[in-house]
């Protein structure tokens, strides 16, 4: 290689060394350097996303975002929401448009390899059910043929449905809408029989109808829908963070360290390693991060546990946690945090 052609390359490698730097600084920096977190959400589901009487977003999802900004800013309340439709969510996380996507979208291989964005962790795990008028007098799937059966577009719902119907030889007719509001409105006017759905999504559904004693969510599930955030694609910094700030919610609910405790907890955590790890106290874990080394702190401190968060918001619909996936593996779930 003349001397020539051996600068040309060395340049040429300099300039994608530099322009991996610049790829690599990535959504934190963006984030740090913008001043609060854009994070897509529903807005519009109750117990995941959706705002109170103040216009204050609150939810499951919401308090991830809250947790995401108090572990970046030590402020949970530097956080943008921007409502998504089913048909939006991937494609503003893929174009920029949000940091994140905390709302219900359930992780399967072709979003994971084909859209551009990648699943961090379950929050929420789900099953596909079926929500309808009691004077139907349906007591199971098997007495829905020829329904009229509303539901979202652009989920795992349609293909969850048409192929459960085919396989168990029953007939029905799918009417879709873009928005959970948008079914729960064409249910309450009399447009079809039944809602498919989260289960989560119908129980949220269910609170908002003219008559929530009028209708029944059948014990029928027939699916799995692990949910939980999205991220874009070829970002490893930004998604360690973001599975971090979900592990630490769970890392708290399973050390009882919660809102109300944490800084009694912090002060006598003499001679409890793994309390003084996710409080900060020991170890470098948020220089790790690129995180203040009180991160997950400040994430309990303003925003509580994983087990708060679900209390506070998803129990009320009628979810208890107990004896469901989405208690802690050591309470027969599956939800657990790789230690810190």
């Amino acid at each position: 290689m003349t001397l020539r052609k051996s600068l040309a390359w060395m340049l040429g490698l300099s300039l994608a060394v530099g322009i991996g730097a610049v790829a690599e600084a990535g959504t934190l920096d963006e984030v740090k350097q913008r001043g609060k977190l854009i994070c897509g959400t529903s807005g519009s589901t109750p117990g995941f996303s959706t705002p109170d009487s103040n216009g204050k977003m609150q939810g499951l999802d919401a308090d991830f975002c809250y947790a995401i900004a108090a572990a970046i800013f030590g402020d949970r309340e530097k956080v943008e929401f921007v409502p998504l439709t089913l048909v939006e969510r991937f494609t503003a996380l893929a174009a920029g448009e949000v940091d994140v996507l905390a709302r219900s979208a359930t992780n399967t291989l072709t979003r994971d390899a084909s859209l551009g964005i990648d699943f961090s962790y379950y929050n929420f795990i789900d099953g596909q059910g079926f929500l309808v008028r009691k004077s139907l007098d349906a007591k199971s799937v098997k007495d829905l043929n020829g329904a009229t059966i509303c539901m979202p577009s652009g989920t795992t719902t349609e293909p969850n449905l048409a192929a459960y119907f085919a396989k168990n030889n029953l007939t029905y007719k799918p009417v879709s809408f873009d928005t959970e509001p948008q079914v729960r409105e064409a249910f309450d006017a009399g447009a079809c029989d039944v809602i498919s759905s989260d289960k989560a999504i119908l129980a949220a559904i269910r609170t908002e109808l003219a008559d929530p004693k009028a209708v029944d969510i059948l014990p029928d599930t027939i699916s799995k829908e692990p949910n939980g955030p999205w991220v874009r694609q070829g970002d490893s910094e930004w998604g360690d963070v973001v599975r971090w700030v979900l592990y630490a919610t769970l890392t708290a609910d399973e050390l009882g360290v919660t809102s109300q405790n944490v800084d009694e907890m912090k002060a006598k955590s003499d001679g409890n390693p793994p309390v003084r790890r996710l409080l900060g106290l020991e170890g470098d874990i948020g220089k790790l991060l690129k995180l203040p080394n009180d991160w997950s702190y400040q994430i309990v401190k303003q925003v509580g546990n994983y087990d708060e968060s679900y209390q506070r918001n998803v129990t009320p619909l009628g979810l208890p946690r107990e004896n469901t996936p989405n208690a802690l593996w050591n309470k027969g779930g599956v939800l657990l945090s790789p230690p810190f």
